[in-house]
């Protein structure tokens, strides 16, 4: 239900973000709007989802399996008042600190350029502290397995987007249009909260409490939230330190990263969150102690990973060896050419290294989680981050110049980077949580038998490519994704995968078959 959700929402998000490409390319007002969106975004990301998840579902699902509804609603309303407040706080601060913040972030920005992104920076803060509440009403209903509709209610952000793109793109210059578009996403992130309040307040029972009697439950998820809020914090100011270096690229280095990473957080999304998200509550909620409780976060995390692996191995073969396939449908239209295709796909391939360890790492990370340990992934993420910035400052400005190629390859530069260190965290927190639980049993030849499907798959689909020839960007996609997956399937079929065999019976029971 959660990989249901998020799929539905982010469909709805490529849909938004090919008419955004299509109106607006990679111009000035399209780099503006990227950058702009991602400096009061670290609200939702410092107190959001990542961390409100990691701090206040263990503790909240605890009671609830220990039988202590009441205790768990005042710790849900307690932790629902603080986070309103601090999100308050924070906007105001912000707004008024839009300039600072934009030369922070953005300090290759200039003129119009720099006026712009301060602009829609003010308009976009308040949309932010209402995503961070959303992320409270996700932590809420995910305790209760309810999963769908917190991970769906974004899509009501992204339908609000759309309606402000083609409502004014047609008529608007690329200035005016990311205005209209930034007020758009304001509307949308109050729905995105709308829509989650009923079922909220119905397992609540209102929003009114107090503290009393769950003051030291609290006091646990604040003691959690602080080291969580900081392991977000330094992944952000990673993400920030590479917006400020693709400020000093060509024009067109910040939309195409942008357009690249709202693909890579498609599978990152669907696959690692989604198993994530599910396995927390299971996790967390278990009673057990000592060896028992360790063999079963083991099992967990063995199924957890395999299931992962399943979906993001071919995921990353198809972005590094047919992302142009990819982005050419989802993107090429209007302003958005050929030649950004290519570029974009370039960007895509360099994080799509990454991408099987950033989802691993999420499950391990919500284990670590489970163990009420926030500290350990703060930790490791510290030293991903040092490391990143460093390598992306030089694949970014300087590779180019030494390898003879045009600077604004440099974008690519980063996400090599970002690939780069997101094994290097994946290895720290697989070890570390090794030795606290114990090593989850062996899958014996299952990468290899993934690898060699999803190999034997992109032969199918280039082969086909090369076939049809210059063909519409959309149709081609179709044909020749449609064939790596059914290849990728029959192959795992083959060789005895039982993921796939599972994937096959749940589709036959859908479509009202025999299993």
């Amino acid at each position: 239900m959660v990989a249901l959700g998020i799929l539905l929402s982010r469909v709805v998000g490529l849909v938004r973000t090919r008419i955004f490409g299509h109106y607006l390319g990679t111009g000035d007002a399209a780099d503006a709007f990227t950058t702009a969106f991602r400096i009061p975004n670290i609200l939702q990301n410092l107190l959001g989802e990542g961390a409100l998840s990691a701090s206040f579902i263990p503790v909240y699902a605890g009671l609830l399996n220990r039988d202590d509804p009441e205790s768990a609603r005042k710790v849900a309303r307690a932790v629902g008042a603080l986070i309103a407040l601090l999100t308050t706080l924070a906007v105001a601060v912000g707004v008024l600190a839009a300039p600072w913040l934009t030369d922070l972030v953005a300090g290759g920005f200039e003129g119009e350029k720099r006026a712009l992104t301060v602009r829609l920076v003010r308009i976009l803060f308040p949309g932010a502290a209402l995503l961070v509440l959303s992320a409270w009403c996700l932590g809420i209903l995910n305790s209760h397995r309810r999963f769908f509709l917190s991970y769906a209610a974004p899509v009501s952000w992204n339908v609000a987007m759309i309606a402000a793109l083609l409502g004014w793109g047609p008529s608007s210059d690329p200035e005016q249009l990311v205005r209209y578009v930034a007020w758009g996403s304001v509307a949308g992130s109050l729905l995105q909260v709308l829509v989650q309040l009923p079922m909220v307040l119905k397992v609540l029972g209102g929003l009114a409490g107090s503290m009393r009697g769950v003051s030291q439950h609290v006091g646990i998820v604040m003691h959690n939230f602080g080291p969580a809020v900081l392991s977000r914090g330094v992944v952000q100011i990673s993400a920030y330190i590479d917006t400020l270096i693709a400020s000093y690229l060509p024009t067109g280095g910040q939309s195409s990263l942008g357009y690249a990473l709202t693909l890579y957080n498609l599978p990152v999304s669907l696959f690692g969150m989604s198993v994530s998200a599910a396995e927390l509550p299971e996790m967390a909620g278990d009673e057990g102690a000592g060896e028992e409780r360790s063999a079963y976060l083991r099992e967990r995390l063995r199924l957890g990973l395999r299931q992962i692996a399943f979906f993001v191995v071919p995921t990353t073969w198809t972005f590094v060896f047919l992302g142009h396939v990819v982005v050419g449908a989802l993107y090429q239209s209007g302003r958005f050419t050929a030649s950004d295709t290519n570029f974009v796909w370039a960007i895509l391939a360099g994080s799509s290294l990454g991408l099987l360890a950033t989802t691993l790492g999420r499950l391990y990370s919500s284990t670590f989680y489970a163990l009420h340990d926030t500290r350990t992934p703060s930790l490791y993420a510290l030293v991903r981050v040092g490391i990143n910035v460093a390598l992306g400052w030089f694949l970014a400005l300087h590779a180019p110049r030494l390898l003879g190629v045009e600077p604004r390859w440099g974008a690519a530069g980063l996400t090599i980077a970002f690939s780069i260190t997101g094994w290097l965290e994946f290895g720290l927190l697989r070890r570390a949580l090794v030795r606290r639980i114990g090593t989850p049993a062996p899958n014996k030849g299952y990468l290899l038998r993934l690898w060699t499907a999803t190999g034997t798959a992109v032969i199918v689909g280039w082969s086909l490519l090369l076939v049809l020839g210059d063909l519409h960007p959309i149709p081609r996609a179709v044909a020749v994704l449609g064939a790596f997956g059914f290849a990728y399937l029959g192959m795992t079929l083959a060789l005895k995968v039982p993921e796939a065999a599972a994937l096959l019976r749940r589709v036959r029971r859908r479509a009202g078959q025999p299993a």
